[in-house]
């Protein structure tokens, strides 16, 4: 593996675990915080987050394809646990969106509900990535 290709893993790497990071700890606070405002700028953070986790995901298949003229070789378990992260992903991103766009009308109850619900998807995709880089 070339130094250049070395780089370009790690960078993409390090943008995945910024992003799993915003996730996870925006959804974190977003269960704490109560105060509208900030949740509104935690929901943007998280989003954000899931954004960079859609994209620099899909960077390591491109990655992958460019030097090598193929998509990594996984096996069934692997996949499965790819299917999760971009499940939760895809979910992750709606669900903060709908928030965004509507939760100010939504009742307390939902929009505590909406950060649990968060929290659950980035904790499952974090898991979901340690299954997928154990089995890869």
């Amino acid at each position: 593996m070339s130094t250049a290709q070395n780089l370009l893993y790690a960078s993409v790497q390090a943008a995945h675990n910024l992003g799993a990071v915003a996730v996870v700890g925006g959804a974190l606070a977003g269960v704490a915080e109560k105060h509208p405002g900030l949740r509104k700028t935690l929901a943007r953070i998280t989003l954000a987050g899931w954004l960079i986790q859609g994209v620099s995901g899909a960077t390591f298949g491109a990655v992958s394809y460019y030097y090598y003229g193929k998509f990594p070789d996984i096996g069934d378990i692997a996949w499965t646990a790819l299917f999760v992260k971009m499940g939760c992903a895809a979910t992750g991103l709606l669900l903060l969106a709908a928030y965004l766009g509507w939760g100010a009308n939504w009742p307390e109850g939902r929009r505590n509900g909406t950060w649990i619900a968060s929290l659950v998807l980035g904790v499952t995709a974090l898991s979901a990535a340690a299954v997928l880089r154990w089995f890869s």
